[in-house]
């Protein structure tokens, strides 16, 4: 068993092996014909459920040929262009150059002992990031394991603050409160259309869900900010704290960018923390031509970025980046075995000292390498493709009679959703009748294998959704899942109306 281990013995091995496993992923790369194969998790749990895991194939080829069968053939492939569903992008080859490497070496990214070199490119990258959005010259960030992390991390240090200014206020009133007294009178100011992490890291930091205040979005779902106003003032009557405004530059339903210079100067005037998801839009920072719709971002305290969405790279790769380097202590603890207190003090970089997690992959390689071989226009530029794009799906959608579109979008997304017309009058007149024929018709596409759409609720109603990231997509690929999305409506709604 010892010849499956890499080392210095088994390098040629390592090689064969390791071709052998890509020269599969791009023949399957080269001959995909679609984003998916269709098939059903009926079909696809048993044959997994029937595998003896304690019986070893031991033949390499053997185990590719079972994972040809069990993974590769039915996998999703985000680089086809009518994939057009959740956040996935197609990934840049440098990349995955860059996985490669990262995952032999296997660098843990907690203490330097464990990643020299590794701790220096992150940290290089993490200042770059910051100088990118104009955090400033005590910036500072960690890479994490995606938005969501990166959105209770960016929570967790803004809990303490609000914790550690109401403490202080209270001492300076003659009130000794304690952490335990302060929790109950903080909130979080957010969007409606914000992500759902906010609310769940509310829950585990001990606020509950109730702690979030959801804030109404106007007809662009954009912050309304005199909404935002009103709210901080009925928490300031109210003797609450609002710990932190969480402003989003790039909305998962809407990819709508929060009115960033206006909420940064209410969050001001209320000592709140300003938090900016920008998870998905944080592409822009590397835009060319686009860079001026995240204008605001540099007076956040805190940033979410997530390099996996719109930097083109593999999951997982993401960040949270804050102003203040020393609100990262927030999240320290030293451990006598690990990082005990005199690393510090002997300037021994330990990026444990910052994160939530411990042992933690060395992701930010993979940025590295991209940056290295493409540079940041190159990344931006490919993203710039795609909001070209969605505005010119914008304008295919809009002028098809068969749907209707939410809004204007400002990145990457289009929601919208068939509605019937003529003959459709029946069904029309039974709202849930065609929330039923567009959920229907996201399901038979999906299970076609043709395209993915994705789909979400707006006001209450059913809706569809494309979420561009691919290049390659064009027109013509929108034109024609359009046309594959009306037909599902179609058929069921004439076999609903006849069978009603």
């Amino acid at each position: 068993m010892r010849t499956h281990l890499l080392n210095e013995t088994t390098a040629d091995r390592y090689r064969r092996s390791v071709t052998q496993g890509v020269e599969r992923v791009a023949a399957k790369l080269a001959s995909t014909t679609g984003p998916h194969t269709g098939i059903a998790v009926d079909e696809l749990a048993p044959v997994i459920a029937g595998i003896d895991l304690d019986r070893p194939l031991e033949d390499p080829a053997a185990v590719l040929d079972e994972l040809e069968d069990v993974y590769l053939r039915d996998a999703v492939y985000f680089h086809h262009p009518r994939y057009l569903g959740h956040l996935n992008c197609p990934v840049v080859i440098p990349a995955v150059v860059g996985e490669a490497i990262l995952s032999a070496v296997n660098s843990s990214m907690d203490t330097w002992d464990q990643s020299i070199g590794g701790t220096l490119i992150e940290r290089r990258l993490i200042d770059w990031t910051a100088q990118r959005i104009g955090l400033g010259p005590d910036a500072d960030g960690v890479f994490t394991s995606g938005g969501s992390q990166s959105n209770f991390h960016a929570l967790l240090l803004a809990r303490d603050e609000a914790c550690r200014t109401v403490m202080k206020q209270g001492m300076a009133e003659g009130l000794e409160l304690t952490k335990a007294e302060v929790l109950p009178r903080l909130r979080i100011l957010t969007s409606e259309c914000s992500h759902f992490s906010v609310q769940k890291s509310a829950a585990m930091l001990g606020l509950g869900y109730e702690a979030v205040i959801s804030i109404p979005a106007d007809r662009d779902r954009r912050m309304d900010t005199a909404a935002l106003a009103l709210e901080l003032e009925n928490c300031a009557r109210e003797g609450l704290f609002p710990m932190a405004v969480v402003a989003t530059a790039g909305t998962t339903d809407f990819g709508s960018i929060d009115p960033l210079p206006e909420i940064a100067a209410l969050a001001a005037e209320h000592s709140a923390w300003m938090h900016v998801d920008a998870a998905y839009g944080c592409g822009l920072l590397v835009s060319p031509t686009r860079r001026h719709l995240l204008a605001g971002i540099e007076f956040a305290d805190s940033v979410t970025v997530d390099y996996h969405k719109s930097f083109f790279q593999p999951v997982s790769s993401s960040a949270v980046l804050v102003r203040d380097r020393d609100t990262m202590k927030h999240a320290t603890y030293h451990a006598d075995y690990l990082n005990p207190r005199r690393m510090a003090e002997e300037r021994i970089p330990n990026q444990v000292d910052k994160s939530i997690q411990t042992t933690r992959r060395f992701d930010a390689l993979k940025l590295w390498v991209t940056l290295r071989t493409m540079g940041a226009d190159g990344i931006g530029g490919l993203f710039d493709e795609v909001v070209d794009l969605a505005a010119a799906g914008h304008g295919v959608i809009t002028a098809d009679p068969r749907f209707e579109v939410v809004v204007r979008p400002q990145i990457s997304t289009l929601v919208f959703r068939y509605v019937p017309a003529g003959d459709g009058e029946h069904a029309a007149a039974r709202p849930e009748l065609v929330d039923e024929a567009n959920l229907h018709a996201r399901k038979a596409l999906f299970a076609s294998g043709e395209a993915v759409v994705a789909g979400t609720k707006v006001d209450g109603r059913q809706y569809l959704k494309f979420t561009l990231l691919n290049p390659q997509t064009t027109t013509a690929d929108i034109a024609a899942v359009l046309d594959l999305l009306a037909a599902h409506a179609e058929q069921y709604l004439g076999e609903s109306l006849v069978h009603a």
